[in-house]
């Protein structure tokens, strides 16, 4: 039996995400050269993003690398947060929320270590969707093909049945050439409009096919 699917990527599509400035204001206070704070943790969000080291092990990090105090790196970690999680993208949000039976619903999103937990809380993505594919949780990031390969597993899908939507012009590209159809995200009435199209175009879920499952990037 076919479904069709719908994967949405999380930062730039279903959070809003912009920048906010947060490492140019720890550099000014730290007396550090604009672009320190990303150059001395570059390794460590590389790691966060695959889930290579934890939180404490993050924050350990930065304590040691940019000479904080704990309070100061739980401030630190707090405005990393405010700029990740952003804010939601609420018409798109009610618009998948009202797909559910219609067709298979999954996000694939590159991560870093504790965005389930943090997105759970605020934006309670696990009830919107069947399956959330996390890249700190399987260990590889999208353009990586076996991204895409993880996420159609997890939702019991073939790629061809499934439109994925990205912010970021080499992710659709690596999931068309993965067998996915993809849609780039400029904003969110186009991306409507291709996800009805899609819908349009394939079947639907019967309500008892249905799988219940789980729940970016620096």
């Amino acid at each position: 039996m076919t479904a069709t699917c719908i994967v949405l990527d999380i930062g730039g599509v279903l959070e809003f995400t912009p920048r906010t400035g947060w490492a140019g204001r720890w550099e000014e206070r730290l007396g550090l050269p604009p672009g320190s704070v990303h150059e001395r943790l570059d390794d460590v969000w590389r790691a966060g993003r695959v889930g290579r080291i934890g939180e404490r092990e993050v924050h350990g990090h930065v304590a040691a690398r940019l000479g904080l105090g704990a309070a100061e790196v739980d401030a630190f970690m707090s405005d990393l947060w405010a700029e990740y999680l952003g804010t939601p993208n609420e018409e798109l949000i009610a618009y998948v929320r009202g797909l559910r039976g219609r067709c298979r619903l999954g996000i694939l999103s590159n991560s870093f270590v504790g965005a389930r937990e943090r997105e759970a809380a605020r934006y309670r993505f696990h009830e919107l969707v069947e399956q959330i594919v996390y890249s700190h949780e399987i260990g590889v990031e999208k353009p990586d093909p076996r991204a895409f390969d993880a996420v159609c597993a997890a939702l019991a899908v073939r790629p061809e049945e499934c439109l994925f939507v990205d912010d970021v012009a080499a992710h659709v590209e690596a999931a068309r050439a993965a067998g996915m159809q993809a849609h780039l995200f400029e904003d969110t009435g186009g991306t409507l409009t291709r996800i009805a199209a899609h819908l349009d175009a394939g079947p639907s879920l019967p309500a008892a096919g249905r799988r219940p499952g789980g729940a970016r990037g620096l």
